[in-house]
């Protein structure tokens, strides 16, 4: 199977949510899915607040992330999480 990279962009619930935390126990989350966190970015919003983009690269045989999107999206501080790209991996 091929290997796909996925874009998840991570809104915290407020400007003072911590991005540092919601970050560390995503990537927990994402490891434990099967994927692999390959870079982080924090992107300006407005009002004060900043998303968490997540780029991940997962095995494609493990299916759709609507589970770990659940478990993220449970995590304390977050309003929710979006797929924003899906790119399968050529090579």
């Amino acid at each position: 199977m091929a290997q796909v990279i996925i874009t998840f962009k991570i809104m915290p619930e407020s400007p003072e949510g911590d991005l540092n935390k919601i970050q560390e126990e995503s990537d927990q989350l994402i490891k434990e899915f099967g994927g692999e966190v390959g870079k982080v970015e924090k992107s300006p919003v407005g009002f004060g607040l900043t998303a968490l983009v997540m780029i991940f690269v997962m095995d494609e045989s493990l299916g759709s992330t609507e589970e770990l999107e659940d478990k993220i999206k449970q995590l304390k501080d977050v309003a929710s999480v979006e797929v924003t790209d899906v790119r399968r991996a050529l090579g």
